[in-house]
């Protein structure tokens, strides 16, 4: 043990406070926050740290938390990234130790070795490195998050690209390339990776998580090529780069998401790992061949962006307590609906962390993964292994679920198995493509269920759509025509002030800025389970529902409107078919 290793844990052995009193004594939380999540921590079984709850009620961050108890067992907070750490020293410790017990090596200075650890009080491990690296050692403290993010940056990794340090704006000069088109296959392999294409493709990565894009559109015209992203559902221009640059940006983009870039003629499906600013984002890429030549879409998935809170969804305070209810179910179907690009998937997620526990084994099947969920069993689906929705759930039941997540409900072998499931004592969660909610109980029958198993298994239908926000830096009172007014206050009565977006730097002169869920809850009462066992069609369970308690997607969407959040164009956008 080093003098300095031995100087930090000491101070750390005095430290008798707990989190909650070092908070108070730097001013970084009152005391009336500090019960309320005292509170919250009891009413989970004191299953969560203190600093967790913290964090999730935003009352302090990450940061505050991990420099409040450097400060305590008197060790420097260090906020570390990959610019600050050495690759070389990294090395210096085993991959698998570093990534179990999130150890980072960040320099070696005349024969010692500074470390970042999330718990610099852990003895233990302080010595275990020592010993490993026969050198002596001194601690800094920082997150897990930054750790993890640093050694993600540096650990082997054949397909993980680090886009980060980029030019603020593109200048045309900056891809020049050739004056003719390159076909040649070993060229074009080559000049996809000289710098301009090699920055024209990560400027659009880079650029496009900035901006919140859930899509990137690569798309080859008659002597043109356009980029166009999906920002809150709506697709954009963002740049038309030279056309001749469209054969070299296609292979670039195979190379990172290992595609075989000689393959022109048939689509193709891939992905792309990078980091940004330290943090990893995951991308879809899928490539078809068209008349001038191949279009690529590139899915966008930012875990940082990926909510897992149902309060932050957008359900109506009585809406969010019955779909809580329903989640209690023991066993049964729970299904939500909506077109692709609907938010289902964020839904079932945060559904799934609302009710995740250490009691209850939870299970997913998704193709693909789109989030990482910590206490979650999560497979993939891979068709061409023969590893599919129906062949995952029947091997999957067998490892004894509580909990089991579908993707989707695609056949009715899925359909079936799911239905059995349900029946013998699990929870089953998926997603089916209809417009609301009644119309998920004919959609069953449809691929194959029989009535009777549906009455007796579906416990939820969540039918959902997303509307854009309004944006608040330009939100201005509006006067809509006077028979629309008419028909809304018909539906939801009268409302004080419609308002707008009149566009602004910000969200790009659109008016919006953000998406939240319009919603519209099913769950099936005795008379509703009766007709449904019957065979009802879509017609008679509409009628069943017909009532001023049961609110449809229209009204739900129409009550944000009464809110101020969104406008009626956005509402008929979404639920008028």
């Amino acid at each position: 043990m080093t003098t300095a290793t031995t100087t930090n844990t000491a101070s750390g052995g005095q430290n008798t406070k707990p989190l909650g009193e070092l908070l108070l004594d730097a001013g970084l939380l009152s005391e009336e926050h500090l019960q309320s999540a005292l509170s919250e921590q009891s009413a989970h079984g004191h299953r969560r740290l203190l600093g967790e709850v913290l964090v999730e009620m935003q009352l302090v961050t990450v940061d505050q938390v991990a420099e409040v108890l450097a400060q305590a067992y008197g060790v420097p907070f260090a906020k570390v990234s990959p610019k600050i750490a050495d690759p070389k020293v990294i090395e210096v410790l085993p991959r698998e130790f570093l990534e179990d017990h999130n150890v980072l090596p960040l320099f070696q200075v005349r024969g010692k070795l500074t470390v970042a650890l999330p718990e610099p009080s852990n003895l233990f491990l302080i010595e275990e490195v020592e010993k490993i690296t026969g050198m002596q050692v001194q601690i800094v403290a920082a997150t897990v998050h930054d750790i993890q993010q640093t050694l993600q940056a540096y650990l082997p990794n054949a397909n993980v690209f680090v886009i980060d340090e980029f030019v603020d704006d593109i200048q045309p000069k900056d891809f020049a390339l050739v004056e003719k088109q390159v076909t040649d296959l070993a060229n074009l392999e080559e000049v996809a990776g000289h710098s301009p294409v090699v920055k024209l493709v990560n400027y659009l990565i880079f650029s496009a998580v900035q901006e919140g894009a859930s899509d990137i559109h690569i798309e080859p015209d008659d002597g043109k090529l356009r980029v166009r992203y999906r920002v809150d559902g709506r697709l954009y221009e963002k740049i038309t780069p030279p056309h001749q640059m469209h054969p070299a940006v296609v292979s670039r983009i195979k190379i990172m998401s290992q595609l075989d870039i000689s393959e022109r003629r048939v689509p193709q499906d891939g992905g792309i790992h990078v980091l940004l600013e330290g943090r990893p984002i995951d991308l879809r890429v899928s490539t078809m061949p068209g008349k001038h030549g191949e279009k690529v879409v590139i899915r966008v998935i930012d875990n940082n962006k990926i909510m897992v809170n149902l309060e932050k969804l957008g359900f109506s305070y009585e809406m969010l307590q019955r779909f809580k209810t329903a989640l209690q179910h023991p066993n049964g179907i729970m299904l939500v609906t909506g077109p692709t690009g609907s938010g289902k998937s964020t839904t079932l997620y945060s559904a799934l962390a609302q009710i995740n526990n250490p009691e209850v084994n939870i299970s997913t099947i998704e193709d693909p993964v789109e989030f990482n969920l910590p206490g979650v069993n999560q497979f993939q689906v891979n068709d061409k292994a023969g590893f599919t929705f129906a062949g995952a759930l029947r091997s999957l039941l067998r490892q004894d679920p509580d909990i089991v997540m579908l993707g989707e409900i695609r056949d009715g072998e899925t359909a079936r198995i799911a239905t059995q499931a349900a029946l013998t004592g699990h929870l089953v969660l998926s997603t089916l493509h209809t417009n609301d909610a009644p119309s998920a109980v004919t959609r069953l029958y449809n691929i194959g269920v029989e009535p009777y198993l549906v009455a007796a298994s579906l416990r939820a239908v969540l039918a959902q759509r997303l509307v854009r926000k309004i944006c608040s830096t330009c939100k201005e009172p509006t006067d809509p025509p006077a028979a629309m007014k008419r028909t809304i206050e018909h539906t939801i009565g009268k409302i004080e002030t419609f308002y707008r977006g009149a566009g602004c730097s910000k969200c790009r002169n659109s008016g919006f800025s953000g998406r939240i869920g319009i919603f519209e809850l099913l769950v099936p009462d005795d008379a509703m389970l009766d007709a449904i066992s019957r065979g009802a069609q879509l017609h008679e369970l509409r009628e069943l529902i017909r009532d001023d308690d049961y609110v449809t997607l229209s009204r739900d969407g129409m009550e944000k409107v009464k809110a101020g959040l969104t406008t009626v164009e956005e509402v008929f956008y979404a639920t008028v078919a």
